[in-house]
């Protein structure tokens, strides 16, 4: 039989051992839209000719009864060979009664699944990867924001000097050109928070606890609490784990226990403490003083005082308590008389014109020289707070009233839950506790003395 000729007409109307000549001379004839040129080959497979010269790749069946067609790809970069292949394999399906689009279907969605676990798995890697390069200072500092509003100033206070990273000129007086030291958690700031296990802070406790054992001390209680917080944190928890890492015998046995502090004034010796810490040339350190050692307040409290803590028609003082975040106490008449004789500088009770802060800095060292001086050796700032407490006992004074007064949390039950003080109560006592005191300092105050020119002041 003889080979058609290259422009001999195609009977569109039989299949054809396509070939890609025949493919590539077939056209549609005039006035019908499409024609389909079918493969002898493989059933079901056809090329769509249309008028305007294109040619496209269809496979066509029945599936039960419901015709079947689907779209293969554009002649001739879809080849011959290809859609057969195709069209073979979609055939197999079709012949089993199977839908090939609810195969494709079913392939789609599980592909759709596998793609979204392998995403699902791609952003779990990259969160836990960030979690992992979450520091300690960056948790710390969000638990800091968070906590700040539970607590009282000087506790934020211990918080943030416990960890801070030193390196800045002193506030201290007397301590010009000395740069602070980091605080006993700095060194833990910078590492992940991932890292802070039993191991890493033993090792910790074993460096710092012989250099600033009670500084260190506190600076693990401050941890230890924090590290209970990360524990409950939905962003932290997975770092630590289940166990608390603070929690260790080898970190207590390092810091050592806190030794108990002795450093009290004796009945006998308030007469020459008080002579020598009014002969302090700056009055506002002399003022600081002996108000410390009269309300037994803790020296970072008195030095928080503000004048519009001061409250002269009640007369009241509003103290910043540690813990408590506020607490009331009396205003006694000496106490008031010392603060009538202060400078109102600025907003501070206690201020300071070289101070960047603005108010008076612990004065360890005029104190210590004042009390050097008349024979009176290594009391602290803390140990006039602990002399208010000892010294109330030649009074017998009820420790449920000096507690409040001092700020101490309750040791009982009663105490916790049942008793409640009023200010004008404590006063009673607290007045009797400073005239005791000023009477065996040798101090005679007048208490008529006017105190008129106490007044609130709120600074803008």
């Amino acid at each position: 039989m003889a080979r058609p000729g290259k422009n001999s007409a195609i009977d569109f109307s039989t299949k054809h051992e396509l070939t890609h000549g025949l493919v590539d001379r077939a056209t549609c004839p005039e006035g019908l839209p499409y024609v389909l040129l079918k493969d002898a080959r493989k059933k079901g497979l056809r090329i769509r000719v249309t008028k305007v010269g294109g040619k496209h790749w269809q496979f066509e069946t029945r599936v039960k009864g419901k015709l079947f067609s689907k779209s293969l790809g554009e002649w001739p970069a879809f080849s011959i060979e290809k859609a057969r292949e195709i069209a073979h394999r979609l055939r197999g399906i079709t012949e089993q009664g199977v839908d090939p689009r609810v195969l494709e279907e079913k392939q789609r969605a599980m592909e759709a699944a596998e793609t979204e676990a392998q995403d699902l798995l791609r952003a779990e890697e990259q969160r836990i990867q960030a979690a992992r390069a979450t520091t300690v200072y960056e948790a710390w500092n969000e638990y800091l924001s968070v906590r700040k509003a539970h607590w009282g100033d000087l506790h934020y206070r211990d918080h943030v000097d416990k960890s801070k990273p030193g390196g800045l000129p002193s506030g201290r007086r007397g301590a010009k050109g000395v740069m602070t030291s980091p605080g006993p958690l700095a060194s833990l700031m910078s590492l992940p928070l991932f890292e802070i296990n039993q191991q890493t802070l033993e090792h910790w406790a074993s460096i710092e606890g012989k250099v600033r054992p009670s500084s260190t001390r506190l600076a693990w209680r401050l941890l230890t609490v924090f590290l209970n917080w990360c524990s409950e944190h939905p962003k932290y928890s997975e770092l630590i784990g289940g166990k608390n890492p603070s929690k260790s015998r080898k970190i207590r046995e390092a810091l050592g226990k806190p030794g108990t502090k002795s450093d009290v004034l004796q009945r006998e010796q308030l007469s020459v403490w008080f002579s020598a810490v009014r002969k302090i040339s700056n009055p506002v350190i002399s003022i600081y003083l002996q108000i410390t050692l009269l309300t037994g307040a803790r020296p970072g409290e008195v030095l928080s005082l503000k004048w519009e803590d001061i409250n002269e028609k009640w007369k009241r003082i509003l103290i910043r308590d540690k813990y408590e975040g506020t607490r009331e106490i009396p205003a006694t008449k000496y106490v008031l008389h010392l603060l009538s004789t202060l400078p109102r500088k600025n907003e501070w009770v206690f201020s300071s014109p070289t101070s960047k802060s603005g108010r008076l800095s612990e004065p360890n060292t005029p104190h210590t020289k004042a009390s050097s001086s008349v024979g009176i050796n290594k009391l602290t700032l803390n140990g006039l707070r602990r002399s208010f407490r000892t010294l109330t006992e030649w009074l017998e004074v009820p420790v449920g009233i000096v507690a409040q007064i001092q700020g101490h949390k309750p040791s009982a039950t009663a105490e916790k839950h049942y008793t409640r003080r009023p200010l004008e109560l404590l006063r009673v006592h607290h007045e009797r506790i400073e005239k005791w005191i000023l009477d065996n300092a040798e101090i005679t105050f007048e208490s008529q003395q006017d105190t008129s020119n106490i007044r609130l002041v709120r600074i803008a």
